[in-house]
């Protein structure tokens, strides 16, 4: 099923996962919404510059922000209430994945790209 998923630091580089992620998640029928307050946009698609911008309904937020940042986003996230949050490799941390949990928001310590890859996502 089709969802609408935010990309919370898309990247532009070809060779950067959160690129890949953001070619992968549209292959497969997904609306991909990118968060990157440095860019305007990535392949003539907007960046948003927080996630407070986006209007729309979110399904899924997949994090490619190291858990610092992250810090400057997750009151952002925890108020567009996403159904879930997966945390890429290198992104986790336990004390958002606690907070986010105890605003009901389900976390995924999990590959964005290994579970469109196998039918997991």
């Amino acid at each position: 099923m089709a969802e609408t998923v935010v990309i919370l630091g898309a990247s532009e580089k070809p060779a950067r996962y959160a690129y890949k992620a953001m070619q992968s998640l549209t292959s497969h029928g997904h609306q991909v919404l990118l968060v990157n307050p440095f860019k305007a946009k990535i392949e003539d698609q907007h960046c948003h510059d927080s996630v407070s911008s986006i209007t729309e309904q979110i399904d899924t937020i997949t994090l490619y922000v190291n858990p610092k940042r992250f810090q400057d986003h997750i009151d952002d996230v925890i108020a567009s209430a996403p159904k879930r949050v997966i945390m890429n490799p290198g992104t986790e941390d336990d004390d958002a994945e606690k907070r986010l949990q105890e605003e009901g928001i389900e976390v995924l310590r999990a590959c964005t790209l290994v579970m469109l890859a196998t039918n997991q996502y």
